[in-house]
């Protein structure tokens, strides 16, 4: 199988035909579970309704310097990385609210935006961190 694309034919994109949805942002908040089963019936309802969930976002908080909390903070944002990949999501934004321990924080965050990277979603970051030092 080669990996270059032939000159001859179209992208994926270019034969593409547009759907008349709408793209919508789902609130973490507002799901009831993260579990695949409640995940295939909320995406199978948002077909239904000509939905396409395109974002999801969530509010974190480190404001412990504790590495328990700060790890019990990213797990639960990785769960909600894995819940945007099993919806189609393009992109998870975290509004942090506080942030106690940058140095400890940031090294966690960019594994989880690797991760995200991974499964084809942008991590986005709102507050007083950045992936970058």
């Amino acid at each position: 199988m080669s990996t270059t694309s032939s000159p001859d034919r179209s992208s994926t994109i270019d034969c593409c035909n547009q759907a008349d949805v709408t793209p919508v942002t789902i609130e973490a908040s507002d799901l009831e579970s993260t579990a695949p089963e409640y995940l295939r019936d909320l995406k199978r309802d948002l077909a239904e309704s000509d939905l396409a969930p395109t974002g999801l976002s969530l509010e974190a908080c480190f404001d412990e310097d504790c590495s328990l909390a700060t790890q019990e903070e990213v797990d639960r944002i990785r769960g909600y990385v894995r819940a945007g990949a099993f919806l189609g999501v393009a992109s998870l934004t975290v509004s942090v609210s506080d942030v106690e321990n940058p140095e400890k924080v940031r090294p966690a965050l960019a594994a989880c935006a690797e991760r995200a990277d991974r499964e084809g979603i942008v991590l986005e970051l709102e507050g007083p961190i950045t992936l970058d030092a």
